[in-house]
């Protein structure tokens, strides 16, 4: 009889609110330093949240990826750092768990994830492509059964705590640019070679460095199926809903930060409407907007699980889309409504309704696979297809 560990038996969400509070007293200082945020992401590790998505016969606990976008947005409360990196990881775990099937390697590392508590990193960006993960320059040297790779990757996320990374490229020499396979490779097997540092507005504890990546692997360790299917099938809708998720706990935050100040000066006023008790209705609409457009994707995302053709549709292409341009503009609106009540308290830092952290991590949503070129690629797919218009279907 399987017995339930002490941090199993508690709820997904019990597990990540006790990892958020560990993240929330670092979330300043890994902001200020701009180091990776260690102590949440041990805390992650220490509740066993890792490997949350990965099927149980793998050593997972089969989550859906409704939950998994619930802790995103618990940590996202709590240090903005500590939930991308999350949500990156779980990226690359959709994109093994979906698109591996019957590769013994990769079933065999899904187990190792859940027991190590791996982080899992990828290396989509390249010089020469920017931010356009679905064409590649460099390619695979495939030598027997030996794969090679070197990447000029101009970031890749929390790239020296990872202990394994995806990187993606030409399927060989002679492929076109998007002709790409993706590749798993561990830390034994690659080296980084420092090229460009991570000095920016806000997300500064994602540690986004730049690097040449050489690696050296055994050949089965390239996913089985072509990066097309694994971006348009699984990675980007998955980007877009854990995304989404977190930069709703970032708003949620500022919103319960504003709330919590209205109320200090209701109570100093009794019988007085506080000046920003509109604005705070306002902030709160918005943040459920953000939220039924969250919900409503992972719902369609859920209900096309399986079935590659509904999710390679034009019109869940776009729904994802969408998720991704809305949430991203939207949370700027209400996390600077929540500064607009909090006034110079919000605008201050070390305060109880500090909202500076907050709106600087909110401005690289619209910048994370740039929104122009989200809607650049709305754009074609509506030239060449059909717009959804039934309001029920």
């Amino acid at each position: 009889m399987n017995v339930a560990s002490p941090i199993t038996a508690l709820s997904l969400a019990e597990r990540a609110q006790r990892a958020a509070k560990v993240a929330a007293e670092f979330a300043d200082t890994v902001d200020r330093e701009a180091r990776f945020p260690k102590e949440g992401m041990d805390a992650v590790k220490a509740e066993r949240l890792m490997g949350i998505q990965i099927p149980v016969q793998h050593g997972g606990e089969g989550a859906t990826m409704s939950e998994v976008a619930e802790v995103c947005s618990i940590l996202g409360k709590a240090c903005a750092a500590t939930a991308m990196t999350y949500a990156m990881h779980q990226i690359q775990i959709a994109s093994l768990s979906d698109h591996a099937p019957n590769s013994a390697w990769h079933e065999t590392f899904l187990k190792r994830i859940c027991d190590e508590q791996l982080l899992i990193g990828s290396a989509t960006s390249e010089a020469g492509i920017g931010g356009n993960l679905r064409n590649s320059v460099c390619a695979v040297d495939v030598e027997g059964d030996i794969v090679r790779l070197e990447k000029n990757a101009t970031v890749i996320s929390y790239g020296a705590d990872a202990d394994a990374i995806m990187v993606t490229s030409r399927r060989h020499k002679d492929s076109p640019p998007s002709d790409q396979v993706a590749t798993l490779f561990t830390k034994d097997q690659y080296t980084l070679e420092h090229t460009a540092e991570w000095d920016t507005l806000g997300m500064r504890g994602t540690c986004s460095d730049g690097y040449i990546f050489r690696g050296e692997a055994p050949a089965e360790q390239i996913l089985p199926k072509p990066f097309a299917e694994i971006a348009a099938q699984s990675m980007l809708a998955v980007s877009h809903l854990l995304w989404g998720s977190l930069w709703f706990g970032i708003a949620a935050d500022a919103v319960n930060r504003a709330q919590s100040y209205v109320r200090t000066a209701a109570r100093r006023s009794p019988g007085q409407t506080p000046p920003g008790a509109l604005r705070l209705a306002e902030a709160s609409s918005m943040l459920q907007q953000v939220k039924s457009n969250v919900v409503a994707g992972l719902k369609q995302f859920e209900a096309g699980k399986g079935d590659p053709d509904a999710l390679s549709a034009m019109g869940f292409a776009v729904a994802m889309n969408n998720i991704k341009i809305g949430t991203s503009q939207t949370i700027l609106d209400i996390i600077n409504q929540c500064m607009l009540i909090c006034g110079i308290q919000g605008y201050k830092n070390g305060t109880p309704y500090s909202l500076g952290r907050h709106l600087r991590d909110a401005h690289s949503a619209q910048l994370m696979i740039s929104n122009d070129r989200i809607l650049g690629n709305t754009s074609t797919m509506l030239l060449v297809g059909k717009q959804e218009t039934s309001l029920l279907r």
